[in-house]
């Protein structure tokens, strides 16, 4: 039988809590993509910034499902909407999560640093006027400010402090946030890169991107390369190489 994932008659709703999209289906089939890692990863703590329906937490904790037994899931929203629609579809598909209205994960910086095994990400990523980023209720799923990048790159450190030693960070961007660029930014941060999912739909362009702690780009400024390029700089070829290859498609449609 395929993993179970969050049944959409069984997702709560609220005019004010964003339903599940096309980015929401590529952040699960991300994880469904990669699930036999995840399951061998034995993640003890799980964490969604910007839970909305709870669509993504839920799927993950029923995609893991008794394989994880020991994982305790936490999710954050700022709209309170949001927080009390997540627990609904929680409760409707029997799994559980520790809930927080914050913004990010404040308020759990001290008591989960260094402490998140698998972390998920659809941030507020639409290009929009700057005074509309961070406002009440449906727009602050998707107001992402300029280039649609000023909540992501708040959101950015703070997983980065969050993130164990074996943190991963699965992350949708749209292709305007230039994902190559917050990849570079993550790599300066000690991190390899992934693209899981890609996907075109009549209105976006959407990647869904897997992030680790790499030791080999941590130990790369402290030693000296010689005879070719390292792993992690083959990586990143590779990674710019797909997003080149997709916006070259974009252009010729």
């Amino acid at each position: 039988m395929p993993p179970r994932i969050a049944q959409i008659r069984l997702v709560s709703s609220h005019p004010q809590v964003y339903e599940p999209c096309d980015d929401s289906f590529a952040l699960v089939d991300a994880l469904l993509a990669d699930r036999s890692k995840l399951l061998d990863h034995h993640p003890s703590i799980c964490m969604e910034i910007g839970s909305g329906s709870g669509y993504v937490i839920t799927s993950l904790a029923l995609i893991l499902g008794s394989g994880s037994q020991n994982s305790h899931y936490f999710a954050t929203d700022m709209n309170p909407h949001a927080t009390k629609v997540t627990r609904e579809t929680l409760e409707a598909h029997g799994v559980h999560a520790e809930l927080l209205t914050t913004n990010i994960a404040s308020g759990l910086e001290k008591r989960l640093s260094g402490m998140v095994d698998l972390m998920v990400i659809n941030p507020p990523y639409v290009p929009t006027p700057e005074d509309e980023v961070g406002g009440s209720g449906l727009s602050s799923a998707w107001a992402g400010g300029e280039n649609g990048r000023s909540v992501i790159d708040k959101i950015l450190p703070v997983a980065d402090s969050l993130l164990s030693d074996k943190g991963w960070l699965y992350m949708l961007f749209l292709a305007e946030n230039d994902p190559l660029q917050i990849c570079l930014q993550m790599r300066d941060r000690g991190y390899g890169a992934k693209i899981i999912v890609q996907r075109s739909t009549e209105e976006e362009t959407l990647h869904v991107i897997k992030f680790w702690r790499d030791p080999d780009i941590q130990m790369e400024g402290n030693e000296s390369v010689s005879g070719g390029k390292t792993a992690p700089q083959r990586g990143l070829d590779f990674l710019r190489s797909q997003i080149s290859r997709l916006s070259f498609r974009e252009t010729r449609q």
